[in-house]
Order: structure tokens, then C-alpha cells, then sequence
């Protein structure tokens, strides 16, 4: 993996920046952006509408990406691969139809696979002491539940749950399994087919993808159980003023006028991932995180995968990320990231994030470490 090539695929690395907030939103790379640009220059049309050039050329590109997606998780079926605004919203379309039912949480959910089940009968499952997933307990309670919704991958520290193992417990009791994969997908490879994964939902801005495109999976016959999310535009076959014959899979969960160019861009997202390797690219993100000096710092979590979650002694964690800013633009996250519940849990106010993508080098880590250095000094 030849780290300083491809930086060169982001125009905006030849700035003095240090981005280290791709737990947030991953940088674009200029394949993705010109593919974005296309659409809008080349052929600015709707897709499934239209039987013109422009918008033969779109339903093109938009089913390519989604041919794309569905060979980059493992899918059998393209018609499985769902598209949405984000992982939140994949999550509020699960979420539609399993009303009143059951739903197993663990206790280190970002908001968005928290708050959507909170109108519906949840139960929180406790982490270890280290917090490690507690696979014992989860054994002896996932018969009581319909559903179990889990965070794959952890944007507070990259823990990533013990995933075959939940998937195959959770079936030998007949109950489905929903991963929020939104830190998982981009830094992981995954077979969705291999692990039976019932359902999936993740992000195109946390893999280089643009904003406001996400992706829903599931198993096709279960797909067909679910009920349409938004209904309107493209979500139907045939209508009267009193009824209406609803379209097939996928497009019956996707309402409206599509981001045409933000599906078309995450395909390109995807298909430069795939083209690096996601075997690489994690290793690549654990070789800077265990880089980072960490002495002196109070450490947030397990800190695994490329984040290192952190506090600074005697300096606010909002002045760590302004200072490491505006001293020497190295760009982190600092708060309770969207995980106000844990940190609630732990009593801790907040805390500073710095987390790696396959564009990041040691380099970077050797500012961020003298940077570092300085504030423990403070």
C-alpha cells in the first residue's frame, strides 16, 4: 500500500493540514469528485423516470453502483442493496417495521441506533469492566428479544464486536441481527452472505463517499416483509385515488427524487477502496494509532482499530482539539460523539478524538505526537 501515492488522489493533503477526523467524515479523493462532477456536467438527469440519453445514462450509473456495493459487502442480489440519505436513516427504515417488538441494544450505541429504538420496548446490554462485549450474558438474554441492533464498530474507541459469534447465537435462538456498520464497513472487509447478516446500514461520507448517501442491506425475503418507509415517487407500480400497487425491491424504499450523484459518487468511493484493499488499509490505520505517544494521556475506552480516544490532565478537551487546531492545523473531534448515554454512564464530561484513514502517515503522527507532547506540559 503505497501510503504517499495515494495522497496524491487528495488535492486538498497538499494544504498544512493533518486531518484525523475520519470517524466523523473521511476526505474526498479527486476520482470520487470528478465522478460527482460528471453527473452534473455530463448527464444532470432522473434515474427510473426518464427514457432519454441523460436519463438512460444515469439509470446506468446508478445501477452500476449499486452492483458495485453489492459485490463490495457480499450481497447475493443487487435489489438487496437499499439506498438512503445515511446510516440513520437506514436505521429509522428498520426501525418502521419492527414496531412494538423487542430490540437488544449494548450500552455503547451512537445516538442514531439508540434514540430510533427508544419508542419501542429496548433492552441495554452491559459491556465488561474492560469494556469488552459481554458474550456470557448476551448468551444467557438474546431469547427474550425479536431483533438485535448493534454498533459493529465503535466510533468512540474502534472496538469491533465479536460479530460472527453474535450473528450465530443470536440465530440458533431465532432472533435477527441489524449491524450499525457506519465505523465497520470502511475500515473492514465484510461478506454479509458468509456472516448471514439479516441487515446492514451504513455511510458514504465515512468511506469517501459523499454526503448524503447511505446504504441499507437485507436479506431479500426479508426486505419483502418490511414495510415501505416513504412512500411516493418511484415507490409505486400503479395508483388510483384510493389505492396504490407498490413497486419491487429496491426501489420501493426509495421514495422521491434520488442523490443521483452522491449514489454515483459512492460507487467510485467504493470502487477505490476495493481497488487498495480493506485487509491493507486496516492494517495500515493500526499501525499509525499504535504509533501515537499515549503516555501521560487518560485514555477513553479500549482504543482499538485507527482511534485513539483521549483526555489531556488538567486541559478541557474542546481547548485540546482548538489549540492542536490553530497551532498546527491538525484536525480532531472533541465531546461526547454522539454517544451522550455512555459518556453519562461513566461520568465523563467529553473527550478528544483522533482517528486514522488509509491516507494518514507517520508523518502526521510525528506532528500530532509533538504536539501532544506540549499539552501534557500545560
Amino acid at each position: 500500500m503505497n501510503v504517499e501515492k495515494i495522497r496524491e488522489d487528495f488535492p486538498i493533503l497538499k494544504k498544512d493540514i493533518v486531518y484525523l477526523d475520519s470517524a466523523c467524515m473521511t476526505l474526498r479523493p479527486k476520482q470520487v469528485v470528478d465522478k460527482v462532477v460528471e453527473y452534473y456536467n455530463e448527464y444532470p438527469a432522473c434515474a427510473g423516470r426518464s427514457i432519454h440519453k441523460f436519463g438512460n445514462k444515469v439509470n446506468e450509473e446508478v445501477n452500476s453502483a449499486r452492483r458495485l456495493i453489492k459485490n463490495f459487502i457480499g450481497a447475493k442480489k443487487e435489489n438487496e442493496i437499499i439506498f438512503t440519505k445515511n446510516t440513520t436513516e437506514s436505521i429509522n427504515l428498520l426501525a418502521n417495521s419492527f414496531s412494538g417488538e423487542r430490540v437488544l441494544l449494548t450500552d455503547r450505541e451512537h445516538n442514531s441506533n439508540l434514540v430510533t429504538w427508544q419508542r419501542f420496548k429496548q433492552g441495554i446490554l452491559r459491556s465488561n469492566l474492560d469494556f469488552t462485549f459481554n458474550l456470557e450474558r448476551f448468551s444467557e438474554i438474546v431469547k427474550n428479544y425479536k431483533l438485535v441492533s448493534f454498533v459493529a464498530t465503535s466510533n468512540l474507541d474502534g472496538y469491533t464486536l465479536p460479530i460472527k459469534e453474535i450473528i450465530k447465537i443470536a440465530h440458533e435462538n431465532n432472533v435477527k441481527v441489524h449491524l450499525d456498520g457506519a465505523q465497520f464497513v470502511p475500515h473492514n472487509e465484510i461478506n454479509v452472505r458468509k456472516l448471514d447478516l439479516d441487515y446492514l446500514s451504513f455511510s458514504g461520507h465515512k468511506m469517501l463517499g459523499p454526503s448524503g448517501v447511505g446504504v441499507f442491506y437485507g436479506k431479500e425475503e426479508l426486505l419483502k416483509e418490511m414495510k415501505q418507509f416513504i412512500v411516493g415517487g418511484e415507490t409505486v407500480i400503479n395508483s388510483t385515488y384510493n389505492d396504490f400497487v407498490m413497486e419491487k425491491l429496491p426501489h420501493k424504499f426509495e421514495g422521491g427524487l434520488q442523490n443521483y450523484s452522491g449514489i454515483i459518487g459512492l460507487g467510485a468511493a467504493v470502487k477505490y477502496l476495493s481497488k487498495i484493499g480493506m485487509h491493507e488499509i486496516h492494517d495500515h490505520e493500526i499501525k499509525l494509532k499504535n504509533a501515537v505517544d499515549v503516555s501521560g494521556l487518560k485514555l477513553v475506552g479500549r482504543n482499538s482499530g485507527g482511534i485513539v480516544n483521549f483526555n489531556v490532565p488538567g486541559v478541557n478537551f474542546h481547548e485540546v482539539a482548538t489549540i492542536l487546531d490553530t497551532s498546527k492545523n491538525i484536525m480532531i473531534r472533541s465531546g461526547q460523539h454522539c454517544m451522550h448515554s455512555w459518556y453519562n454512564s461513566q461520568s465523563i464530561e467529553g473527550s478528544a478524538r483522533a482517528s486514522f484513514y488509509l491516507y494518514n502517515n507517520m508523518d502526521e503522527v510525528k506532528v500530532l505526537n509533538e504536539s501532544l507532547n506540549k499539552l501534557k506540559k500545560l
